[in-house]
């Protein structure tokens, strides 16, 4: 697959992302994709790889076998007390 395309901009503002593009970044007809500008370029990806990505960081902070959402609850639960203690 090449990896660059040269497309034109339609009256409207728009463009197609050609298949092979959208097969290899995993963009499915309904996808919510997101759009940036980084260094003068516009850069598409789609939000489930975001949030793949946003998962592998903090992955890389938390220790094997820890539930955040274990966590959280149990804050929730600690501050719901104290505030009932109030």
């Amino acid at each position: 697959m090449s990896t660059e395309a040269r497309l034109r901009v339609n009256e409207n503002g728009r463009v197609v992302i050609p298949a092979s593009f959208r097969k290899a970044l995993g963009i499915n007809p309904g996808d919510e994709v997101v759009l940036r500008i980084e260094d003068d370029e516009l850069r598409i990806t789609t939000m489930k790889k975001r949030i793949e990505r946003a998962q592998r960081l903090v992955r890389k902070y938390v220790k094997p076998g820890v539930s955040l959402v274990d966590e959280l609850i149990a804050d929730r639960r600690r501050e719901a007390a104290r505030d009932a203690d109030e």
